[in-house]
């Protein structure tokens, strides 16, 4: 593509080259050439081996593990392609590392995801491209334009086709009250009620469940969140939905699924039928297991980065889905 003197290239590092690939297929061009690379030291060397000078550069990677390594590979292309005279550095991050470190929980705490957006707006990025941070007010911690894409529409049209004829008998549910406004924009999308769960966290990665808000006896339950890290709030808010609100089926989605830890087996010992996730964090070979399946989202990103490439408004990219 080629349009006021510009062309669209597309970079990947070594988070997520596959999603860089189907977006490059979906825009009808390639990955362009490039190696990232780690020295014996641990250090990270970064060649571009091709010319990017006036181009509309699109950086693809997710900082998801190893967290560190894969910011600091963003960061250190960010600085070649500045340094090559691109005309303009998209950093597209399907998932965005740090996000959970939004804010001081207590004294003395630092508030990490501020300090990545500004080693990223630092780096030389002219723009961040991103899906469902885990605190939509982190975009307010960059000088620099956020486009944020969400998750739960594409999500949500995936259920609508699996549940055409039985949305009757489904109920939205949040697994916490930090998921309600996006369990809300799930619910409406479906046309179903929404329930919420209660729970009491005792301390980090262990939750403990309290109460139920909302009728889901003898229904068809999704649980919808951001992310699953280590699924025990997952896990404990659908034992919850069973055991004490008489819940038919328990289903679930989130976008990213980061599953450390225990998580792939709680998700194998727990009353869940079926999790959906997207693709923005890789799933390696020992997690895809017959519970979980992955949406693409390639199609979306590629959609926004053209309309970023055209200079095209992206509120209206979602009103057909």
């Amino acid at each position: 593509m080629n349009l006021h003197g510009k062309d669209i290239k597309v970079f990947t590092a070594n988070s997520n080259p596959a999603v860089a690939q189907e977006i490059a297929d979906v825009l009808g061009c390639k990955v362009c050439n490039s190696d990232v690379r780690t020295f014996s030291d641990g250090e990270i060397a970064v060649s571009i081996n091709e010319s990017v000078r006036g181009s509309d550069v699109f950086i693809v990677q997710s900082t998801c593990e190893p967290v560190n390594n894969h910011i600091m590979e963003l960061l250190i292309m960010i600085d070649a392609m500045k340094r090559a005279s691109a005309g303009r550095i998209t950093a597209v991050m399907p998932y965005f590392g740090y996000a959970r470190q939004d804010r001081k929980a207590k004294a003395r705490d630092p508030i990490s995801a501020k300090l990545v957006a500004d080693l990223i707006t630092t780096a030389g990025a002219d723009r961040v491209l991103t899906m469902d941070l885990h605190a939509p007010q982190i975009q307010g911690f960059f000088n620099i334009p956020v486009d944020h894409l969400m998750g739960a529409p594409i999500l949500a049209k995936h259920f609508g086709k699996k549940f055409k004829n039985e949305l009757d008998d489904i109920v939205v549910v949040s697994p916490d009250f930090g998921s309600v406004n996006r369990s809300r924009i799930f619910a409406q999308r479906l046309g179903t009620p929404i329930a919420i769960v209660d729970k009491r966290r005792q301390r980090a990665n262990v939750s403990e469940v309290m109460n139920i808000i909302g009728d889901v006896k003898d229904k068809k339950v999704i649980l919808v969140d951001d992310m699953i890290d280590t699924a025990g709030t997952l896990c404990n808010a659908a034992k919850a939905l069973v055991e004490l609100g008489g819940a038919k089926e328990i289903y679930a989605c989130a976008t990213h699924g980061v599953l450390s830890g225990p998580a792939i087996q709680r998700i194998q010992d727990s009353v869940i039928k079926e999790i959906v996730l997207l693709d923005t964090v890789p799933l390696s070979e020992d997690k895809k297991i017959d519970k979980l399946t992955t949406l693409h989202t390639a199609p979306f990103f590629a959609e926004a980065i053209e309309r970023i490439y055209e200079d095209k408004p992206m509120s209206t990219m979602f009103d057909g889905v």
